[in-house]
C-alpha cells in the first residue's frame, strides 16, 4: 500500500470522519427493510426516545480514548497525550493498560438503577472499542476483561457485558451491544511487519486485495466476535456497529462480510437491528448523528449520541450538562423524529462520576412528570422553533415550552406557534385552569399565578387535543 493508496482511503473516508467526530448517513442512503419484523422494530425504536450510553475500559485510566494509537489522527487525537513525546513507546503502554485496569468499585445494580431513575429506555455499552479490548469474556482473544493480564479478572464480576447487560434487562432497558469492526490489536487487522510499519492508521496495516488470507482471517476473527455477543449474552435488541470506515466501497476495500454475520444473528435474535453507522444500505437500519442535532427534521430512524460532559472517555476535570440542558437537547432531538443516546464515561474504578449521576438524576425527575410528552410520540409540526418543541400522540398534541436558564423569568402570557385547531389545553403536571386565546400566529396562553412563583422550570409543558375549537 503506497502513500498515494493511503491518500486516496483517507479521502474517501474525510466526509464521515473528523477529528473523531463521525458524520450521518444521508436520507438517500437510508434502506426501508424488507423483513415486517425489523420494520415493526424500527417504530418499537421510535418509541423508546432515550438511551444511556457508556464508554468504558482500560483508557478510563488516562482519560483519553484509543485515537491516540493512530499516527495519522495523531494532530487532533494526541492534544492531551502531555506525558511523552515517544509514541511508539506511549502506544506499547497503551496496549499495556490491561494490567493495571481493576475497576473494583464497579455496582452493576447501581448503575442500573441510576439508569431506570433517570428515564432511559435502553442501553448501548461498548463491547469493544477500536483497540480491541474486549469488555466480554470472549475466547478469541486474552485481550479482555478477563484474560489472565487483567487484575479484575476474578472478580465476582469480571464479565462485565454478562452483568451490565443482566441487570439492565432487570430493570426493563433494551440492549445496544456497541461493537468497533475495526480492531488495532488484532494481528489480523494491525498485523506487525507488514507495509505500513509502525506507521499506524485507523484501516489496516496492509492492503485486504493484496493478503487476503491475512484478510479472511480477520473477518473469521470479527464474525466468531460477533456471534459469542449474539449468541451467549441473552436478548441483544440492537448491534451498533462502529468505524465505519471498515467497508466495502469502490475506494476502500475492508469488507467483512456484514450482511452474512447480521443475518446468522437473526436467525438466533430476529428482533435484531442494525446500526452499521455512516455505512448506509441495507444494515445501517437507522442512521446516528455524533456531537450533533440535524437542522431539520429527518425522514428515516435516527439517533443523536452526545456525551453528557465533553468527551466519551472518563475526564476527572469534565464538565457536565445540566438537567435543564439535557431536556433542551433531548426536546430539540425528539421533536426532530430521532433518538437522544447520552453518553457517559464511568471512572477506572467502576464508579459514575457524581457530576454526571447529579444530571441524570436531574433529567430523571423532569421524566417522571413530563415524560408522556416523549415516549411513543412522533413529529409535528412546527417541530422545534427554539423555544418549544412539538410532538404528537394520536389525536394529542404536545407543546414543550423551554426556559433556557434558570434565571429567564417566567411570563404571565405564553405564546404557542401552533396554527391548528384545538379542543382545549392542559398544563401537564397541573390542575388549574387555563385561560386560552387563539391569535394570528398562534395560541396565547396565561398562566396561573402559581406557575410565577419560584424558581424557573426546566420547562411548560403544554396537552392539546386536535379538534374543532369550542367558540
Amino acid at each position: 500500500m503506497n502513500d498515494m493508496d493511503i491518500k486516496e482511503l483517507q479521502q474517501a473516508d474525510a466526509p464521515e470522519l473528523k477529528e473523531g467526530v463521525h458524520g450521518y448517513s444521508s436520507e438517500t442512503n437510508w434502506v426501508k427493510p424488507e423483513n415486517p419484523v425489523t420494520l415493526e422494530r424500527l417504530e418499537w425504536f421510535k418509541d423508546q426516545k432515550l438511551a444511556l450510553m457508556m464508554h468504558w475500559g482500560p483508557y478510563s485510566q488516562i482519560e483519553v480514548e484509543s485515537w491516540i494509537l493512530s499516527d495519522e489522527d495523531g494532530d487532533w487525537a494526541r492534544k492531551d497525550v502531555d506525558w511523552t513525546s515517544d509514541y511508539e513507546e506511549m502506544k506499547r503502554e497503551y496496549f499495556g493498560l490491561n494490567r493495571t485496569f481493576n475497576p473494583i468499585r464497579f455496582q452493576p445494580e447501581l448503575w442500573a438503577e441510576i439508569a431506570a431513575e433517570g428515564g432511559f429506555k435502553y442501553l448501548i455499552f461498548t463491547t469493544k472499542h477500536h483497540d480491541g479490548y474486549c469488555m466480554w469474556d470472549t475466547h478469541t482473544t486474552n485481550y479482555r476483561i478477563t484474560g489472565s493480564e487483567t487484575p479484575f479478572h476474578a472478580h465476582r464480576y469480571a464479565d462485565v457485558c454478562k452483568h451490565v447487560f443482566d441487570v439492565f434487562r432487570s430493570k426493563g432497558l433494551a440492549i445496544a451491544a456497541y461493537f468497533s469492526k475495526a480492531d488495532w490489536q488484532s494481528p489480523y487487522y494491525w498485523a506487525p511487519g507488514m507495509e505500513r510499519g509502525s506507521n499506524t492508521w485507523r484501516g489496516p496495516s496492509y492492503s485486504p486485495g493484496e493478503y487476503p488470507w491475512l484478510w479472511e482471517q480477520f473477518v473469521d476473527f470479527t464474525h466468531e466476535q460477533i456471534m459469542e455477543l449474539m449468541s451467549l449474552y441473552g436478548r441483544i435488541d440492537i448491534l451498533w456497529l462502529d468505524a465505519g470506515w471498515v467497508k466495502d466501497s469502490d475506494q476502500v476495500k475492508q469488507d467483512i462480510r456484514l450482511g452474512e454475520v447480521v443475518e446468522r444473528a437473526r436467525q438466533k435474535q430476529p428482533w435484531l437491528l442494525s446500526a452499521d453507522r455512516t455505512v448506509g444500505g441495507p444494515y445501517e437500519n437507522y442512521v446516528t448523528p455524533e456531537q450533533t442535532i440535524p437542522e431539520r427534521p429527518l425522514n428515516v430512524p435516527w439517533e443523536s449520541c452526545i456525551t453528557i460532559g465533553t468527551q466519551w472517555a472518563f475526564k476527572y476535570d469534565d464538565q457536565y450538562k445540566s438537567g435543564r440542558e439535557l431536556v433542551r437537547i433531548l426536546m430539540e432531538v425528539v421533536s426532530k423524529g430521532g433518538n437522544l443516546a447520552l453518553n457517559v464515561g464511568p471512572q477506572p474504578d467502576g464508579r459514575l462520576p457524581a457530576g454526571a449521576v447529579k444530571s441524570i438524576k436531574e433529567l430523571g425527575a423532569w421524566m417522571k412528570v413530563y415524560g408522556e410528552a416523549l415516549y411513543g410520540t412522533r413529529v409535528c409540526g412546527p417541530y422545534f422553533t427554539g423555544s418549544c418543541a412539538f410532538t404528537s400522540k394520536g389525536n394529542t398534541v404536545y407543546c414543550t415550552y423551554l426556559y433556557e436558564s434558570a434565571d429567564e423569568a417566567v411570563a404571565k402570557h405564553v405564546h404557542i406557534p401552533y396554527q391548528q385547531p384545538v379542543l382545549g389545553i392542559e398544563l401537564v403536571g397541573s390542575d388549574a385552569e387555563l385561560q386560552v386565546e387563539r391569535t394570528p400566529e398562534g395560541i396565547s396562553i396565561t398562566l396561573p399565578d402559581g406557575e410565577l412563583n419560584g424558581q424557573t422550570p426546566i420547562a411548560h409543558v403544554f396537552r392539546m387535543q386536535k379538534g374543532e375549537e369550542i367558540k
